[in-house]
């Protein structure tokens, strides 16, 4: 047997009955008319209260015999087993698991801190008690190592190609591909992977000044860029505008003194002095 099945015991109340019975007449037997035969049924009375136990809402109790799997239990009350039987109760709740933060390297070699948080809740009862020594130890442990996996599969970012997915944007791509590394994982102790996404993402302290100087730099080159684009579309919109209200004549040379004039204008992190010239610009 490698499937979880259930098991159903017997009432608690009903057997309280049972028990009572027993060590009443042990204990009149013994007291009253002094008949130690009666002693017997004491002793059974007391051996079978150690068959009672409750199982909570959203608990589990999975009982075994002499090594041999009975069942489990999972509907909450009172109940009596045999008292040779073993229980080992399992919880069914979800939890929560946040890791603690690991230092990895990523795609392409830069050391990382990540961490992962899992919401996760047991669905197979005796894969969770026998397929595995500890199945809360292999959570933890499984949990790292898919994070380890996940790291080294993805860039922390990317500043060449912005289309490439990676740790730090591809926030939906990135937790599915977690979430199926640790369903995969974790199935064989029964787990259920509820929700899994990456709860910390840093860069490892030994680099972390220079990236963010890289995407100091990165943001700089990139507001630049915009900048100059929109000068230049400013200059050629305000040449054509000239040239078509035929305001003024330029030639060639007086275009590209003013296109420089306007670029210095436009593209300039600080205010400029205007100059007014009353010549010409070969006087």
């Amino acid at each position: 047997m490698n499937t979880e099945k259930s098991y159903s015991p017997l009432s608690g109340y009903l057997m309280v009955l049972v028990v009572l019975v027993f060590i009443l007449a042990g204990s009149v037997g013994v007291l009253v008319t002094r008949s130690f035969h009666l002693f017997w049924f004491l002793g059974i009375g007391i051996f079978l209260l150690f068959g009672f136990f409750f199982v909570n809402p959203n608990d589990s109790v999975v009982l075994v015999l002499f090594g041999d799997y009975k069942g489990v239990v999972k509907e909450n009350g009172f109940y009596w087993v045999n008292p040779f039987f073993s229980r080992k109760k399992i919880s069914l709740r979800a939890r929560n698991f946040d890791s603690e933060k690991i230092k990895v390297n990523d795609k392409v070699g830069n050391p990382i801190q990540i961490g992962v948080i899992l919401v996760w809740q047991v669905k197979d009862t005796f894969k969770a008690a026998f397929e595995v020594d500890n199945y809360e130890n292999f959570v933890r442990i499984q949990s790292d190592s898919a994070v380890r996996t996940l790291a080294g599969s993805y860039p922390y970012d990317n500043f060449d190609h912005e289309s490439e997915v990676t740790l730090r944007s591809g926030h939906t791509e990135v937790n599915n591909a977690l979430e199926e590394y640790l369903k995969n994982r974790l199935e064989i102790a029964g787990i259920h992977v509820i929700e899994a996404r990456i709860g910390y993402l840093a860069y490892a302290s030994e680099i972390a000044g220079a990236m963010l100087r890289r995407q100091q730099a990165a943001a700089v080159v990139a507001a630049r860029y915009k900048i100059v684009e929109g000068a230049v579309s400013m200059v050629h919109m305000a040449l054509d505008h000239l040239a078509k209200e035929n305001v003024i004549h330029l030639d060639d040379e007086r275009k590209a003194a003013m296109v420089s004039n306007l670029m210095v204008v436009l593209c300039g992190d600080k205010d400029v002095s205007p100059v007014v010239n009353t010549g010409t610009l070969h006087n």
